[in-house]
């Protein structure tokens, strides 16, 4: 009998041991904007192979993200559409200054339904009788802020604005309205295109009548745990491979070749939503 109760506390100690011994995995929270989900699925896939951390990836409007970051107190690395956001975020003390990094850059574009079924040629079209136009929310979304400064720049914001069905709450939700033919047209980057191929139409935008390209910027965020491996993270995400799989959804990495599009616009920046906005859509 002694034996037994000898051999069960081995047992009960070494099972004590074996549990307080496990070793948890390293967790990242990252915070992204929806304009890069598409290729960064992949790129979070691969990370968490070659390095055995786990990312808890939460995709949404960058707005948004912000305000999540905010309320949880949590984000260890946070992902834009576009630099405004950086400056929003450290004003409010939740990135860390100084470790803003460029990503990919993102060009405008008209994007419709496959057969563009309304004959979107141009963004005066968008303001014809009867089109379904769709943006993305300006007050939360990149995408949707950078949108209203574009039809703002070629005066056509008046008139624009009053045809808009649709405020969406994120990229790819603004993508989907197109995909599903929800709207006849939207305002969109031109990776959407790369995005569902068979199921939309690219108008392009002439460069003359972009003010400004808009670019992904990553940065650390204040209530990060780890920030050697949020580092390791961002490196990985800024890497040859990183900008070998954003290439093959389209994006662009490099400057020169962002320009071609629009070789008077400026990049990066900031841009605050007009009054008129407020005004043409009634609040």
């Amino acid at each position: 009998m002694k034996k037994f109760r000898i051999l069960g506390l081995v047992l009960v100690v070494g099972l004590g041991f074996s549990a307080c011994g496990k070793k948890e995995l390293p967790e990242l929270d990252f915070f992204c904007g929806a304009a890069v989900k598409v290729p960064m699925d992949e790129i979070v896939a691969n990370f968490e192979k070659e390095t055995g951390v786990e990312v808890n990836v939460i995709y949404s409007g960058s707005g948004n993200l912000l305000s999540q970051m905010e309320i949880t107190k949590r984000g260890d690395v946070y992902l834009c559409g576009s630099p405004d956001y950086v400056i929003i975020g450290e004003e409010k003390g939740l990135l860390v200054k100084g470790t803003s990094r460029r990503g990919t850059y993102l060009v405008p574009a008209i994007i419709t339904p496959k057969g563009n079924p309304k004959n979107i040629t141009c963004l005066e079209d968008l303001a014809k009788k009867g089109v379904r136009f769709g943006i993305g929310n300006p007050e939360t979304v990149c995408l949707g802020l950078y949108c209203v400064e574009l039809l703002d720049y070629n005066n056509l914001l008046e008139k624009v604005m009053p045809n808009t069905v649709v405020f969406a709450k994120g990229c790819a939700s603004t993508a989907n309205l197109a995909v599903l033919g929800k709207v006849d047209a939207i305002l969109g980057w031109r990776v959407f295109k790369a995005w569902n191929p068979e199921e939309v139409e690219l108008i392009e935008i002439p460069g003359e009548r972009i003010p400004r390209l808009s670019y992904n910027a990553i940065a650390v965020g204040s209530f990060v745990k780890n920030r050697r491996l949020a580092d390791k993270f961002i490196n990985y995400v800024l890497s040859a491979e990183g900008k070998k799989i954003f290439k093959k959804w389209g994006y662009i990495s490099d400057e020169g070749e962002a320009m071609k599009f629009a070789a008077e616009a400026k990049i990066g920046g900031c841009y605050k939503l007009p009054d008129k906005y407020f005004r043409i859509i009634g609040k």
